[in-house]
């Protein structure tokens, strides 16, 4: 059996920096650092932070007054920086730049005058800040049937953006759907799904060509990792999110003469070392484990100026 990795794969920038704040701001402090939501989509980074003295909690009012706080990567609302504010706490703040960029798009087009289509998923941690910076002039849409229902003020007067760790062949569709039934909208630019997505994304479809299994490592909650089996599974590859190497069912294997394998952008490497070794073990003595090119993706985000002098 051949196992084939995907490149790239894993830690993108964003997630790299995110974890990073948190190990500083806990190596600068001694410890406890409370931490509104997982930091990124994945257990063991979670657990791993946890161990540090990194405290997880959903709002700033369940942090003792006057606590350091930090963002997780995935951003948050006008209204949640508020709420830290009033408790006095010191915040750092580890949203993705990519996201950010996305909130000051929906800040632009509010001082525009526009309603704003968000394409996304509802319930995910990264939607609910974007939509809290305008909260009362923004639409969720999900799919291209939600299009035919929206219901807004003045069709000539919209702007859409996108949740960055979308599908992005499912977000040209609804985008097309948008831009049928509103042609006057103002559409985001292709890179408002993040470059980490998108070249997970290729990549995978690349893998799907060559293996009849695709495994995907990452976390349910993670949004680029369901996209990511999603992507495998249209280009017809059966595919699997999985957490860890112990989630692999036999049965899958069964017929398989080639496994590709990728990881989500918040899943650390050692989990797809353990997926390569269990495959091994599984199949045989015979198996033969290779990689996709590799591939620099050439982008790294500084940290906020608090840490950043910490910085070896």
């Amino acid at each position: 059996m051949r196992v084939v990795l995907a490149n790239p794969r894993g830690f993108c920038a964003g997630v790299d920096r995110a974890i990073e704040i948190v190990e500083r701001a806990l190596q600068r402090s001694g410890g406890p650092i409370y931490v509104r939501h997982e930091i990124v989509h994945n257990h063991y980074v979670v657990d791993d932070l946890r161990s540090k003295g990194a405290v997880f909690v959903d709002e700033p009012d369940q942090v003792p007054h006057g606590s350091e706080l930090i963002f997780s990567a995935h951003g948050v609302s006008p209204a949640v920086r508020r709420s830290a504010e009033e408790q006095a706490h010191t915040s750092l703040d580890a949203t993705c730049p990519l996201v950010t960029k996305v909130h000051r798009e929906v800040q632009r087009m509010r001082r525009e005058g526009l309603e704003i289509v968000m394409i996304g998923h509802a319930g995910h941690v990264e939607v609910e800040g974007t939509m809290g910076h305008a909260p009362d002039a923004m639409h969720l849409v999900e799919t291209v049937a939600d299009v035919a229902k929206l219901d807004v003020c003045d069709p000539q007067r919209i702007g859409c953006v996108t949740q960055t760790t979308l599908s992005v062949d499912d977000t040209r569709e609804i985008m097309e759907a948008l831009r049928e039934r509103f042609p006057e909208i103002v559409l985001p630019h292709r890179d408002d799904i993040c470059y980490a997505t998108q070249n997970r994304q290729d990549a995978v479809k690349q893998l799907a060509l060559m293996a009849e299994l695709v495994l995907v490592v990452g976390a349910p909650a993670s949004s680029n990792s369901n996209r990511l089996v999603e992507v495998a599974t249209k280009m017809g590859a059966a595919s699997h999110l999985i957490t860890d190497a112990g989630e692999i069912d036999p049965v899958w294997l069964q017929g398989v003469e080639c496994v590709g394998i990728t990881a989500g952008a918040s899943t650390p490497e050692f989990l797809v070392e353990a997926v390569v070794d269990r495959l091994c073990s599984l199949s045989g003595p015979d198996a033969v484990v290779e990689s996709q090119p590799e591939i620099d993706e050439g982008m790294h985000f500084k940290l906020p100026a608090e840490l950043r002098d910490e910085r070896p």
